[in-house]
């Protein structure tokens, strides 16, 4: 079991992750906005869509994340207090593959 102290840790360092996995995106999305108005090509629209949906779930994700820091510790909601380690996970695996993604859009 988790101490709170650890929870929270685990809430932060979701957070930092995601609002890193945010920048990336948008600069990904400048990016490939950028090649659009070069090319226009379908598939720089392809990528610009999916930019888009990933950077709105990082951002939907991120502000649910910052929500369990303005909650009381006792708060009892459904499931409001559980998910932080699993967000963070995701978060992580998010921020590799967008790493991945933004070094190789850069070449």
């Amino acid at each position: 079991m988790l101490t709170p102290y650890e929870i929270t840790a685990i809430i932060y360092v979701a957070l930092v992750v995601g609002l890193i996995n945010i920048f990336l995106l948008l600069d990904l999305l400048y990016s490939y906005w950028n090649t659009y108005k070069e090319l226009e090509s379908k598939f720089t629209v392809g990528l610009i869509f999916f930019t888009s949906f990933l950077l709105l779930q990082n951002v939907l994700a991120s502000i649910f994340i910052a929500v369990q820091l303005i909650l009381p510790p006792d708060f009892n909601g459904s499931e409001l207090g559980k998910p932080h380690l699993p967000l963070l996970l995701i978060n992580l695996i998010q921020l590799v593959a967008l790493s991945i993604l933004l070094k190789i859009t850069r070449k």
